[in-house]
């Protein structure tokens, strides 16, 4: 079965966004930037990463982007991209490893509740508005009032992810959670 896919430029020059009609990971987003931890949770990002110039992948809902590094010219890499992903998914294929997802997902959910406030508001808020741009946002860490956040997909490298993290992002947590002093990028 055919796969429509849609580009959509983000705010990272070096990250596009190709929406796809179907469902690709069950919740959140997959990001890998290298072959080995694509191996380990997406069968469709080791075929990505295998285009020359693709160094990160990151599989949303519904969507998928590509970061490209110096060597990648976008008139190339798109073509390989969209026939990557129309070839993989017209085949019904795995998008991810949704078992190596789940249990990474419980290794995460051992903590706190400063922390599940702060997952809580990720999820239900920064999360999404950060996923129409190609992004996604999660949280690695909460220590002595400062939120680590791992910034992936087009908000990893964007040049206006430094406002969003600070502007954004810190201003709502500091305003929902007064344990909350600082946001940091990890």
């Amino acid at each position: 079965m055919s796969v429509n896919i849609q580009l959509e430029w983000t705010p990272n020059p070096s990250t596009l966004k190709y929406v796809v009609d179907r469902r690709l990971v069950s919740s959140g987003a997959v990001n890998v930037t290298s072959k080995q931890a694509a191996e380990e949770k997406s069968p469709l990002a080791v075929k990505l990463m295998d285009i020359k110039g693709v160094t990160a992948v990151m599989v949303g809902s519904n969507f998928v982007t590509v970061t490209k590094g110096d060597e990648g010219e976008w008139d190339e890499l798109n073509d390989a991209v969209m026939a990557t992903l129309d070839e993989h998914l017209s085949a019904g294929l795995p998008s991810v490893n949704e078992e190596a997802i789940a249990a990474a997902r419980v290794a995460a959910g051992a903590s706190g509740s400063v922390e599940t406030r702060i997952q809580e508001i990720l999820d239900a808020e920064i999360r999404p508005a950060v996923a129409q741009d190609g992004g996604d946002i999660t949280l690695d860490r909460f220590e002595e009032g400062i939120v680590y956040l791992h910034m992936r997909g087009a908000c990893s490298g964007c040049p206006s992810s430094t406002a969003t993290l600070k502007m954004g992002i810190e201003s709502r947590l500091r305003e929902l959670i007064p344990e909350v002093s600082e946001v940091v990028s990890v």
